[in-house]
């Protein structure tokens, strides 16, 4: 199974979307799917990851994908869902099928989803507060990277951070019900429809 991941940063979103989708993956029963993240700098950003057309040629040059997903933050932004449904109406018109292609918003940036995956946060953190925080990724994540002395890594602390979170998957998943275990889910009917 092939699939390609389209993320609204690929420098840096990559570092977490990559292990985690391969772990999902593997416990959905495809432990040999190949995922390759785009690296399209036409797409990045939330504006180009959700436009349709460049979506539309993205899809286009990967005719050997079986599952596309489109990763992006939601940023608080409570009508991204809506923003998401229309993307995956349109490419299953394109496809002439459903499934082939489905969009999730991590809540409220990627970040947190390598938050949720550590073992043990600062004391004074709160969970709630970290998943409905405006910003988490400046406010929790950059912080942990730091106190980590990660931030020099490739992904500024994203490399390590994330491949914890994917080797704690269960944790991320039960943290994260609104994006992770949604998309599980989802990504679970759209192989068995195949």
């Amino acid at each position: 199974m092939n699939v390609f991941v389209i993320v609204e940063d690929h420098t840096n979103d990559r570092h977490i979307a990559l292990p985690l989708i391969e772990q999902m993956l593997k416990g959905l029963g495809k432990p040999r799917a190949k995922v390759k993240i785009c690296q399209d700098a036409s797409l990045r950003g939330v504006k180009n990851a959700t436009n349709w057309s460049l979506i539309k040629r993205v899809l286009d040059l990967r005719r050997d994908v079986d599952i596309f997903l489109l990763l992006i933050d939601r940023d608080s932004d409570e009508n991204r869902r809506q923003s998401l449904n229309f993307l995956e109406a349109k490419a299953a018109e394109h496809f002439g099928t459903p499934n082939k292609f489905l969009a999730e918003n991590a809540w409220q940036e990627i970040e947190v989803w390598a938050i949720a995956g550590q073992k043990a946060l600062p004391k004074d953190w709160n969970w709630a507060d970290i998943r409905q925080h405006r910003d988490p990724k400046e406010a929790y994540f950059e912080p942990l990277a730091k106190s980590r002395n990660l931030i020099q890594e490739p992904g500024q602390g994203r490399t390590t951070l994330g491949r914890e979170a994917a080797a704690n998957y269960a944790r991320v998943r039960s943290l994260c019900p609104e994006d992770i275990q949604q998309l599980e889910e989802r990504l679970r009917a759209a192989i068995s429809s195949q």
